[in-house]
């Protein structure tokens, strides 16, 4: 089992900030640091000192980094015209080594949109679903050649498809519980499904309805790499979880229930039944950016009962 970083900057998170816990995450051996793409903070909180770009600061942490893999979780497709973002996503490659991973969805939070004078409109899945084609498409057009796409949404006309990735095939994530469009759209697009922030049993059904929808287009369901999201708060001791619960705004006693919570055996358990319904990575959602002692005892005392 893998185990990424997962933060959300917009909740109040300087880019030093970010820093900080990606180089942590690079140095205690995780596998990926991962960030939301939101612009406005949720829950009642602040967000001082104010949102930070998602590409933006991947671009910079790529040439601060060397070794963990870099990504959202995921970008909405209301943000940015899927031409640029196709831009953008390939120069971070780039810039990293070649270490990106994309992922894209939706979008959710109108009042971020209305907020920053962003579009949202009522159905957003057309949406989604051409930009994965023109970005990929862009992306996999042979050097030389020219892309062209016409769609209800997008229209693009003898683009040079510039620039390339340096990694041949980005690997592209999909996620979501949606019943039918969601697994359609793993099935065709998708290197990894992710299911966040649910129950145990709806992500099973989850995956369950992405492997049947991989059998019906005629791809291996064991082809995807199978993911989940969790909210975590861990402590080597009952006193020391409840003051992490606590400091992210969480009561100790319901936060355990559903989400990755407890004293380290108990998020062994959690996870080792998670492993059991096919969950090959975890993106750990860490929301308190301050206490990288929680990374370290997440490193020391957790991930190694999985490693391989």
């Amino acid at each position: 089992m893998k185990f990424r970083i997962f933060t959300e900057p917009q909740q109040g998170a300087s880019y030093d900030d970010q820093l900080a816990i990606a180089q942590a995450t690079e140095r205690l051996g995780f596998d990926a640091f991962f960030r939301s793409d939101h612009f406005l903070a949720m829950g009642g909180v602040s967000g001082m000192p104010g949102p930070t770009d998602a590409w933006l600061t991947l671009a910079a942490l790529a040439r601060e980094t060397s070794g963990i893999r870099l990504g959202t979780l995921v970008s909405s497709a209301t943000f940015r015209h899927p031409a640029l973002l196709a831009v953008q996503v390939a120069q971070v490659d780039q810039m990293s080594g070649g270490r990106v991973e994309f992922a894209l969805g939706t979008g959710w939070f109108q009042a971020e949109h209305d907020a920053f004078g962003i579009p949202f409109p009522a159905k957003r899945f057309g949406m989604l679903e051409e930009q994965l084609e023109v970005i990929t498409g862009l992306w996999g057009t042979p050097l030389g050649e020219r892309f062209n796409y016409s769609g209800e949404h997008y229209t693009l006309l003898d683009s040079p498809a510039l620039p390339k990735p340096t990694q041949q095939h980005i690997p592209v994530i999909v996620g979501g519980t949606g019943a039918a469009r969601t697994p359609r759209l793993a099935a065709r697009f998708a290197d990894e499904y992710n299911v966040p922030f649910v129950p145990l049993a709806d992500t099973d059904a989850a995956f369950g309805r992405v492997r049947a929808a991989c059998e019906q287009a005629g791809r291996a369901a064991d082809s995807l790499i199978y993911s989940t999201a969790i909210t975590t708060a861990i402590g080597s001791t009952e006193a020391e979880y409840r003051r992490r619960a606590v400091a992210i705004g969480e009561d100790p006693g319901e936060f355990r229930v559903d989400s990755l919570g407890g004293t380290v055996q108990r998020a062994v358990d959690k996870l080792g039944a998670l492993a059991d319904i096919g969950v090959e990575t975890v993106y750990l959602q860490i929301l308190d950016l301050s206490d990288l002692d929680h990374l370290e005892l997440i490193a020391a005392e957790v991930a190694p009962v999985f490693a391989s």
